[in-house]
């Protein structure tokens, strides 16, 4: 099994401390493990690493994960975050802690 690169490490310890109502975007989590150009990565490290919170993380405009809208929104709503029409609109704390326009 191959080892974690120092990135995939610095990422994942971002998104564990995310907190309960916490959330925010792939490219501020890239930007918190000292690479703000590998947003991408991020999903990658949230697809292949297991219990990381996946759910606090959307995309810049609040996009939910596709095809997963509808556990997304659950576990975020669960949170007291509000969902609309698949997108973060508000969250207690993070991007979207300000209600968006």
């Amino acid at each position: 099994m191959a080892q974690p690169n120092n990135l995939d490490s610095r990422i994942a310890e971002v998104i564990q401390l995310l907190q309960p109502g916490e959330v925010v975007s792939y490219g501020d989590i890239a930007a918190d493990a000292g690479s703000p150009r590998a947003f991408r990565h991020v999903g990658r490290v949230l697809a292949v690493t297991e219990g990381l919170p996946w759910w606090r993380v959307v995309t810049s405009g609040g996009r939910l994960v596709p095809g997963n809208e509808l556990k997304h929104a659950e576990l975020l709503r669960a949170e007291g975050v509000v969902v609309e029409q698949g997108h973060v609109q508000r969250s207690p704390a993070g991007r979207f802690a300000v209600r968006r326009r």
